[in-house]
């Protein structure tokens, strides 16, 4: 019997859902309490290691934070049919929301404590269609400007053959949390 495809990433998404999971991770949005003197780094590895709860929106989108670095995230989706526009094939909203969650995430790395951020702009382009059949999806995402004012993004969603499906930038704009 031969190995299905998309094996191992699907195994990799399903390891990093049961991790999260296992730490008593779940849906929801975290406190200022929570998050208060951890940097923006560390809060996305508290929601990997399920310290920290996901937002809510990954669970619609099947979608999970896989990897994060300094200026670096790695999602991936698998579209499912419920994220289908009337053609037919995945909606371009499914493909802007990883690509978003994505570019905001390695801004998000980048963050000092008692710092976040909002996406000011989103340029996404759509290269290819996709559907349920196309498998899971990786966005990985790099900031490649890291200013006072403003950041920068660029990220790629390829399938396991290093197909191109969509690409995007996005400018960021730091912000100051609340105080606890």
């Amino acid at each position: 019997m031969s190995t299905p495809p998309h094996s191992d990433w699907i195994a990799q998404h399903e390891a990093a859902c049961q991790r999260a999971l296992a730490g008593g991770g779940k849906a929801g949005i975290a406190t200022l309490e929570q998050l208060a003197g951890k940097s923006g780094r560390e809060i996305l590895e508290g929601m990997m290691a399920g310290t920290l709860p996901y937002p809510p929106m990954n669970d619609t989108m099947n979608m999970t934070l896989l990897e994060t670095g300094d200026g670096y995230a790695l999602f991936q989706g698998i579209p499912l049919p419920q994220h289908y526009n009337p053609a037919g094939t995945v909606h371009g909203g499914w493909f802007a929301t990883l690509l978003d969650s994505a570019l905001g995430c390695a801004v998000q790395s980048t963050l000092a404590p008692a710092r976040s951020y909002t996406t000011v702009e989103l340029s996404t382009h759509i290269v290819r269609p996709a559907s349920y059949r196309t498998g899971p999806l990786r966005a990985s995402a790099r900031v490649i400007h890291d200013g006072r004012r403003l950041l920068t993004a660029e990220a790629r969603v390829e399938d396991e053959s290093g197909r191109l499906y969509a690409h995007a930038t996005a400018i960021c704009m730091p912000l100051d949390m609340p105080p606890v």
